[in-house]
């Protein structure tokens, strides 16, 4: 395996940063020292000569960065947006009209949702049984419980914490034709490892069916490109480098018709007394997972594969993960450690050109 350690570079003049804009604010003692919720990928700036039509959107809780290459008209991205407003009122877990508020809450657990529903339960179900558990889309009561990213945000008493992993467990899903049963008491789903991937997929369908061949997709970090530039070379995508600003990059990619996916540490993270505690939850101990990691990235033909595969791998740690990812066609994927070293997956460097920044 390949281990390089990168120095930062500031790329500030050749970066377009799509950043979250939404912050955290403490509570009690808590120190809060995020300044984003979201890693992202950035897509360098083209030429100022090229046609595009460009529109950003606060949707899904995070800066939608829609842009389209070529004479297109402004209509395109208007009804791409609006699919954000109708897969947010599908898939929301605080939604109090879409289909997983309406199934965590109904009073037996149990609801016929609509097929797009149901084609992402179905996804987010297969990923929590390769991954054995390490993702789950049951975690619901202990995003809750924790609350990352609200006002309400807090470190849990231990036997708060005990108590919601009682109510944890994907095996308990069960679906029967559209019908989605939780079949142990207190149970609640979250898709929020997942859905971004999903609606940016379904996106790009949208853009495909109206006729455009070239364009950026950024839902608050999940990148998906459409085709390759105008003429014809990749997009530019960077990573970011973990806990520095937007336009700091750890290292550029080369790639066209890809979706790129980061997870991370520093995207929704808070402190207690010194301890960092982050928002992806370990479902076995109800704490962040603390395995040595502070990213991972994941390059895929489907954003909604690299959304699961991102927070997947993460739980898995570098080790799994990188089997799980070489087991794959496809799909690439590089992991940053908590010593700013970049583990790349097999054939990653031979299938992606990657600027490193050293």
């Amino acid at each position: 395996m390949k281990y390089i350690t990168y120095r930062k570079k500031k790329y500030a003049s050749m970066l377009l940063a799509l950043a979250f804009v939404s912050t955290l604010t403490g509570c009690g003692n808590q120190k809060n020292t995020n300044k984003d919720t979201t890693p992202t990928p950035t897509v360098t700036a083209e030429s100022p000569t090229d046609k595009r039509v460009v529109k950003n959107g606060f949707k899904l809780n995070t800066i939608v960065t829609i842009t389209l290459y070529g004479d297109y008209d402004e209509s395109i991205i208007d009804g791409a947006f609006a699919l954000c407003d109708q897969y947010e009122n599908l898939l929301s877990r605080t939604k109090t009209s879409s289909e997983i508020y309406q199934l965590n809450n109904s009073p037996d657990r149990s609801l016929t949702v609509s097929d797009d529903t149901l084609e992402l339960l179905q996804t987010g179900l297969n990923y929590c049984s390769i991954s054995n558990g390490a993702f789950d889309l049951s975690v619901e009561p202990l995003t809750s419980l924790w609350n990352f990213g609200n006002e309400n945000q807090r470190l849990p008493e231990p036997s708060e914490i005990n108590e919601a992993l009682t109510h944890i467990g994907y095996q308990d899903v069960k679906i029967d034709g559209n019908t989605v049963t939780l079949t142990k008491n207190g149970m609640g789903l979250d898709l929020g490892a997942i859905a971004k991937g999903y609606i940016a997929d379904k996106i790009k369908e949208y853009l495909l069916e109206q006729g455009v061949t070239c364009a950026t997709i950024n839902l608050g970090g999940n990148v998906l490109c459409v085709g390759a530039k105008p003429d014809g070379s990749p997009f530019k995508i960077g990573i970011q480098k973990p806990y520095e600003d937007r336009s700091e990059t750890i290292a550029v990619m080369e790639l066209g018709d890809k979706s790129v996916v980061s997870s991370g540490i520093y995207e929704r993270y808070f402190e207690v007394d010194g301890v960092k505690y982050h928002h992806i939850l370990n479902p076995s101990t109800g704490y962040p997972y603390d395995n040595n990691l502070l990213s991972v990235t994941i390059v895929s033909d489907k954003s909604t594969d690299g959304d699961a595969l991102s927070t997947t791998c993460f739980a898995l740690g570098l080790e799994k993960g990188l089997e799980l990812i070489d087991s794959m066609d496809n799909t690439y994927a590089v992991f940053i450690t908590k010593d700013d070293q970049l583990h790349y997956s097999k054939g990653f460097l031979e299938a992606i050109p990657t600027l490193e920044t050293k």
